[in-house]
């Protein structure tokens, strides 16, 4: 999971699961392993992800810190509050908001909403919020209309990812077909 996130990083997900197909062929999906494989080797084996050199050094500083602070363990990281952890992702090279609240949701279990370009994009065309929001101030709107509750953050997430690669396209929206066009603010709802 915590790879699949540094990976699908300006990428689609089965471009990743090319590059998470090779690692796992190569035994190469655990701390130590990623410790020991260089660089060089890593980059080879990702390459299908985009980005594969930046990747490759993301995910390296990433196990440095599990294993530096959490001596390899995971369990131990997942352990740690949430806004605690969230910081110490965050000052890990490559992990910014996005990368580390997937992390903690779905390789972690903990309550935090990922905010994406599909959750962003069916936000401002439903008017709930505004082009220029921020990460935190998208986030906030979850955490402040929903229980916290992971596995019900990774449901609506997952709903939005899948509403966003049908309908809520980046170029041409799919209004009329959407089952959340009632939902349109009048203005923006194209005539059946």
């Amino acid at each position: 999971m915590i790879v699949g996130a540094i990976l699908t990083q300006s990428t689609s997900w089965s471009n990743v699961e090319r590059a998470i197909a090779e690692l796992r062929r190569e035994k190469l999906l655990s701390p130590t392993a990623f410790e020991q494989v260089s660089t060089e080797r890593l980059s080879e084996l990702i390459r299908s992800s985009g980005y594969f050199r930046q990747k490759a050094r993301k995910l390296k500083a990433f196990v440095h810190f599990l294993l530096s602070e959490y001596a390899g363990s995971l369990d131990k990281m997942f352990a740690m509050p949430t806004a605690e952890l969230r910081g110490q992702l965050l000052s890990v090279h490559g992990i910014g908001p996005e990368t580390a609240d997937s992390i903690l949701l779905y390789a972690g279990g903990h309550a935090t909403f990922v905010v994406d370009a599909y959750t962003r994009r069916m936000l401002v065309r439903h008017g709930l919020s505004h082009e220029k929001a921020t990460y935190g101030e998208i986030q906030e709107l979850f955490h402040a209309s929903l229980p916290a509750d992971a596995e019900l953050f990774n449901e609506y997430h997952a709903l939005i990812v899948e509403t966003g690669k049908r309908y809520c396209k980046k170029g041409a929206a799919e209004c009329e077909h959407c089952p959340l066009r009632a939902f349109l603010p009048v203005t923006a709802r194209i005539p059946l």
